[in-house]
């Protein structure tokens, strides 16, 4: 089992690299055509406000300790996978 660190760290690698692909669709999203930017802004307003979740709850892990380290683990590693999946689904319509 990670430690509460490890887990931490684990996560801010993966939402630096996720941010980073978000980075580049929003690069992409730049060269599209009009009708289809508008569907692909959405998408990317979507995946903005679950990168900003994310840091936010990176926040909290990184000042809960005790019991309630436990809790707030859960709940990052929902948002995390709300993250993931959002990134990906993205991905496969930017093609």
């Amino acid at each position: 089992m990670k430690t509460k660190e490890e887990h931490i760290n684990s996560l801010a690698a993966e939402l630096k690299d996720w941010s980073a692909q978000i980075d580049l669709l929003t690069d992409r999203t730049e060269s599209t055509a009009a009708h289809v930017r508008v569907k692909y802004i959405q998408e990317l307003n979507d995946l903005h406000a679950k990168q900003q979740k994310a840091a936010e709850t990176m926040k909290e892990m990184q000042e809960t300790g005790g019991d309630a380290w436990e809790t707030v683990k859960v709940t990052a590693d929902k948002v995390w996978d709300d993250l993931k999946i959002g990134l990906a689904d993205a991905t496969s319509k930017f093609k």
